[in-house]
């Protein structure tokens, strides 16, 4: 039997120890092995923090863990411990590790081999940094012990020196966001919090259930919260973030989420982010020069930071994380992350004489109602004559006809307004908004060539996905791409005639895409039957149509899954046949309604002509377990005409 760990925090003391420590040596021995945890690599036998929060929010967090080694792969993950901080923002020490071999040897690596190196990047550069030592090789039945301090948060704001740097930007406040899932088993799991008994801490633990007591000592409060024998539940394709899902414990001393709007307006108010220049003035009325209203003024104004802001963040010091930096630094650079271009889009609304303020978000999960920090995204409020704040987003709508990218819909977010706000959520967008049309007419000769051309129309995410094959590559293989798309199809497809207007002017209108094609050998034709599937029906331009790439295995859902957007897709094609025919078999394909989505579409045979349509709604971003049948009633409907030829019999 395995025998658990039990209140570990009192049994091991976060003291150092260079010796073989009697109570580790029986937990490892009793932790079990390989055969106990089938199919697993490591065994996390105990994960304990301690941190010890300060009158001013910094907190002190000693980290204690001990991981038994279960086969080879397990031996390789844990041959380097590596921890990632933010030097603005956060101190980082690997104070001990002990290698405890399965022969009874204990040893204690050499801590002066802590190598301390900038982390890699990819498009923002903020000077974080790695802290890393090599454990070495190990074999399955060993375990290493590892003593970790830091202190600091994971954001950085304004800097005055000392420890002040580690200060949370909200000062005097605490927040912390604990998960309680591992890919490896956990035995048990300790997160303890001492709190100045003046700070009122909020708690929730989400997604399932673990132990927890509230002790006071002289001046503090306690909070222990423990779970033990417990791994990652299994995931489900196309599930939602983990953090929605998986059992977790947000902890928040800040009263509530307007508390935090007002703090969030203020900070950025008194740096001077939103503060105009002449040039950027000047800037503002060549932009505007010709609009016709605010709507349009809005737009120019949000395209030309979505269009001429690159994203790239680098480290500029002062101002990283809450505060957006400056709007003359953004305009001399031109270059920044999300918030940089939120924080050049509300200076220039403001420089038009637009009311405009930064919002707070997630892109990618859910924002709960414990106000911890959950942002990893900045987006631009506007006011307009109708007096409601209109949300804009510069960093999502490059070359997208959107102001507001609606493959954030149904995504929590924060206003940083003077009057405050509570959390809020973006709405659904309508599928019509989305729309894929393709609308073909061929010819089918006796030879089994298709010849016809079709017309491709799209909106809103689905212009986008489509408008990409251009916008993100170069000019010189555009024409290559759009072949592919029926080379996918099939391999001998050739293009003699295609149109598609000027990509890059994205305002003028959705997309419009005209081709011409010949496809030799792409019906098999006999003297008495036609087996083929028309081209328009067969996944041509399926990366405008991801829910294609969902699987239908599965029968029902634990879990909420997501679509990249809500979308509607209407595709039609009219083919001529050689010879009149009759259907012998043709998919059987019932028309489908729910409150996710809904489908309809079919066959038609008149004398020599074939026609197909299907006209497919899905209806949200974000989709609850429930949604799951008549979603993937949909797809399995298209994914059946595509994957099922027709049968035809020629009848004279």
């Amino acid at each position: 039997m395995i025998k658990r760990t039990y209140a570990l925090l009192i049994l091991i003391s976060l003291n150092f120890s260079t010796w073989a420590n009697p109570q580790i040596i029986e937990l490892i021995n009793n932790a079990g092995n390989a055969e106990d945890y089938p199919g697993k690599n490591s065994l996390i036998i105990f994960d304990s923090t301690m941190v010890d929060v300060q009158e001013t929010g910094l907190s002190y967090v000693d980290i204690h863990k001990l991981i038994k080694i279960l086969s080879p792969a397990g031996a390789k993950n844990n041959a380097v411990i590596k921890f990632g901080y933010d030097p603005l923002s956060a101190y980082i020490e690997i104070k001990q590790v002990n290698i405890y071999r399965k022969s009874g040897e204990v040893e204690e690596l050499d801590m002066s081999k802590v190598l301390d190196y900038p982390a890699p990047a990819r498009a923002i550069y903020w000077g974080s940094r790695e802290k890393m030592i090599e454990v070495g090789r190990l074999e399955p039945g060993d375990a290493v012990e590892v003593f970790l301090f830091r202190k600091g948060f994971t954001y950085a704001l304004l800097l005055d020196g000392d420890d002040d740097k580690y200060i949370p930007p909200m000062r005097g406040h605490f927040y912390d966001i604990v998960e309680f899932w591992s890919s490896d088993p956990v035995i048990e799991k300790v997160y303890q919090v001492k709190i100045p008994k003046d700070k009122f801490l909020q708690y929730e633990f989400y997604n399932g259930e673990v132990r927890s007591s509230l002790v006071p000592t002289e001046n503090k409060w306690v909070y222990t919260f423990t779970k033990n024998d417990f791994s990652q539940p299994k995931r489900e394709p196309r599930m939602v973030a983990r953090s929605d899902e998986f059992p977790k414990l947000l902890l928040s001393t800040s009263p509530d989420w307007k508390a935090k709007s007002l703090w969030f307006y203020g900070v950025n108010e008194d740096f001077g982010s939103f503060e105009s220049t002449p040039d950027i003035d000047a800037k503002v009325k060549e932009i505007l020069e010709g609009a016709k209203d605010e709507m349009d003024s809005i737009s120019r104004l949000t395209h030309w930071t979505a269009d001429n802001i690159r994203y790239s963040g680098i480290s500029m010091g002062e101002g990283e994380g809450y505060t957006l930096h400056n709007g003359e630094m953004n305009f001399t650079d031109r270059c920044g992350v999300c918030k940089d271009k939120a924080g050049m889009l509300i200076t220039f609304l403001r420089a038009a004489g637009f009311e405009s303020y930064p919002a707070m978000t997630m892109a990618g999960s859910r924002i709960d109602y414990i106000p911890a920090d959950q942002f990893n995204h900045s987006v631009t409020l506007v006011k307009l004559s109708d007096g409601k704040y209109h949300l804009l987003d510069p960093t999502w709508v490059p070359f997208l006809r959107e102001l507001w990218s609606s493959a954030e819909q149904q995504q929590n977010y924060l206003p940083g307004i003077p009057e405050g706000a509570d959390l809020k959520i973006t709405p659904v967008s309508p599928p019509e908004n989305h729309y894929l049309k393709i609308i073909g007419n061929s010819v089918l000769k006796s030879d089994g060539t298709l010849e016809g051309e079709f017309i491709l129309e799209a909106e809103g995410q689905t212009d986008a996905a489509i408008r990409r094959m251009f916008t993100s590559n170069y000019k010189s293989n555009w024409n290559a791409t759009l072949k592919r798309e029926l080379i996918r199809v099939h391999p001998r497809a050739e293009i003699f005639e295609m149109n598609y207007g000027e990509p890059y002017n994205y305002m003028s209108g959705p997309i419009n895409i005209n081709i011409k094609f010949r496809i030799p050998d792409y019906a098999i034709i006999t003297d008495e039957e036609i087996i083929f599937t028309p081209l328009v029906v067969s996944n041509i331009f399926k990366r405008a149509m991801t829910h294609l790439y969902f699987s239908t295995d599965l029968d029902e859902r634990q879990y909420n899954f997501r679509d990249r957007c809500s979308r509607q897709v209407q595709l039609e094609e009219t083919v001529k046949l050689p010879k009149n025919v009759t259907s012998v078999y043709i998919p059987d394909t019932p028309m489908s309604s729910g409150p996710a989505a809904s489908f309809k579409g079919g066959y038609k045979v008149e004398g020599d002509k074939l026609m197909v349509f299907e006209n497919l709604k899905f209806k949200k971003r974000i989709y609850e377990p429930d949604d799951w049948g008549s979603f993937r009633e949909a797809v399995m409907m298209q994914k059946k005409i595509t994957e099922e030829p027709v049968i035809l019999e020629i009848i004279d």
